[in-house]
């Protein structure tokens, strides 16, 4: 995509502008510009919650500007006040530059870092730390004033509870990052979530001041569902972009389990599909919700793009599965591995018979406390073995139907699990 007038008017259709400087409009109809959002690496994966900014820089990228994704190493060892009560846990500078890294890698699935507008990845610990105090407070403080500061949201929020200088003097650093990006890399447009106004507009300030040029600030909105939960939060914790955290087909379930009323809001945040085809889907939410077509496209685009294709469709091939919608032997190689990382997993030797005796494999898997109790399951027609229920004098399990060879899938009702590992 090579237009560059078009971007903000394709942002406000996404629904992805909260609020923007006056003039942002017509200078980005000028020509290319450099544009930085800041990512915190106090944590060692980025989450859901924080794709919004990504992907204001990656459509900003597609229109012909460069994005500059800005790692907090040096301000990430104080942390943000913004939309937090409580100050926040202090990081060495070792574990800080540890999640630099992490997040580096996390980006590059959404930013392109080569041709003409290549995306840049600085860490602002190049400047911050080597900056003095004395140095800061009279070259970046003196253009301040303590009533400019405390009139700043994320500084109001925090008077009551009480707020260190540490976290006080947070968006003169973050003012800081915004006149030196400006100096280094051109840098005229800094994009965060509507909570980050006022250090935006602090380095506006500091901008005008210091460089006496013109820069501008565009926030974006802070993601709740329909039903008024936090966005990025399941019963396990926040979905992390980490598959050691998050794993695809946990990914992928976050995606598939959207509520009607939010799916067509988060194709439109957080895909790159075009206008026509999320319409399209938009139709078939009010028509046929029962298919979920618009949950899968989503949760399809999304789990590939962090993942991979391959986990994607591993990930796929798993859910469908579980929600009883696959038949087991179908399963990939693939998928198999990553389904012995969702369900209960038991290795068991191969008998010398090759068949296993059914009531102890179902004790083995943890599906039956006892002999007596996986007979009762049995005689009630309440086991499954690769998708095939058992009947009631099924009493072998041969292991010539392993699944890959090695694989038998055990199910106890509708939703229970045990991957059984044939060793041997």
């Amino acid at each position: 995509m090579s237009s560059t007038t078009s971007v903000l008017d394709e942002l406000a259709w996404r629904g992805l502008v909260y609020q923007h400087t006056d003039g942002l409009a017509e200078r980005l109809g000028t020509g290319p510009i450099a544009a930085y959002c800041g990512f915190d690496p106090t944590a060692p994966s980025l989450h859901v919650g924080n794709l919004v900014p990504v992907m204001g820089l990656a459509h900003l990228q597609r229109h012909g500007h460069r994005p500059i994704a800005l790692v907090g190493g040096g301000t990430g060892m104080i942390g943000d006040p913004s939309g937090k009560s409580a100050e926040r846990q202090l990081h060495t500078r070792e574990i800080v530059e540890a999640n630099a890294r992490a997040i580096r890698a996390q980006l590059e699935h959404f930013l392109d870092f080569t041709g003409a507008n290549a995306a840049l990845m600085p860490d602002n610990a190049e400047w911050l730390l080597s900056l003095g105090a004395v140095d800061f407070m009279r070259d970046v403080g003196k253009h301040f004033t303590v009533n400019y500061m405390m009139q700043k949201e994320s500084v109001k929020a925090r008077m009551d509870a009480g707020i260190s200088y540490t976290e006080f003097s947070y968006m003169l650093l973050q003012a800081y990052d915004y006149l030196e990006l400006h100096r280094r890399h051109g840098a005229t447009l800094q994009i965060g979530g509507s909570d980050q106004w006022g250090n935006i507009t602090a380095g506006i300030e500091l901008i005008r001041r210091v460089a006496g040029a013109e820069s501008h600030a565009l926030t974006l909105p802070l993601v709740t569902t329909a039903a008024g939960a936090k966005f990025g939060k399941t019963e396990a914790g926040a979905v992390y972009l980490d598959p050691a955290r998050t794993s695809p087909y946990r990914m992928y379930q976050f995606w598939i389990n959207t509520d009607d009323r939010d799916v067509g809001k988060y194709l439109r945040y957080f895909t790159l599909l075009a206008r026509a085809d999320i319409e399209a889907l938009d139709q078939t939410v009010r028509e046929h919700p029962e298919r979920r077509e618009a949950q899968q496209a989503l949760a399809r685009d999304m789990t590939s793009r962090v993942h991979g294709a391959d986990a994607e469709r591993a990930a796929e091939e798993v859910s469908t599965l579980l929600f009883g919608k696959r038949d087991p032997r179908e399963l990939s190689a693939a998928a198999l591995e990553a389904l012995m990382r969702e369900v209960p997993c038991v290795e068991v030797a191969m008998p010398e018979s090759g068949a296993f005796d059914t009531l102890d494999l179902f004790v083995s898997g943890g599906l039956a406390a006892s002999r007596g109790a996986a007979r009762r399951l049995l005689e009630q027609g309440g086991l499954s073995v690769n998708g095939n229920r058992l009947g009631a004098d099924a009493r072998t399990v041969v292991a010539t139907d392993a699944l890959g060879g090695r694989y038998l899938l055990l199910r106890k009702g509708a939703k229970e699990y045990c991957l059984v590992k044939i060793r041997g």
